[in-house]
């Protein structure tokens, strides 16, 4: 387990961070672009993160949290 906080950590601070923009986009915060450009690099860690482990739930989160900030990037561009 103790391997493995570092992992969790960010898995934590990803999860709340595509919240919280979620939440911005949805009620048409004008901090939307900030909060997706902020998602951006936690999710982008977060997928590194994960990426270092071998087991198969990491490596899906991997994947996920990439996909993640790529499609805020997307949304930092237009938000």
């Amino acid at each position: 387990m103790k391997a493995m906080a570092r992992c969790i950590a960010f898995d934590v601070d990803c999860a709340e961070i595509c919240v919280l923009a979620a939440a911005a986009m949805s009620r048409g915060s004008e901090h939307a672009k900030a909060i997706c450009a902020l998602c951006v690099d936690v999710c982008q860690a977060c997928g590194d993160e994960c990426a270092t482990h071998k087991v198969q739930h990491c490596q899906d989160c991997a994947l996920a949290c990439r996909e993640c900030a790529q499609q805020c990037r997307k949304m930092a561009a237009i938000a």
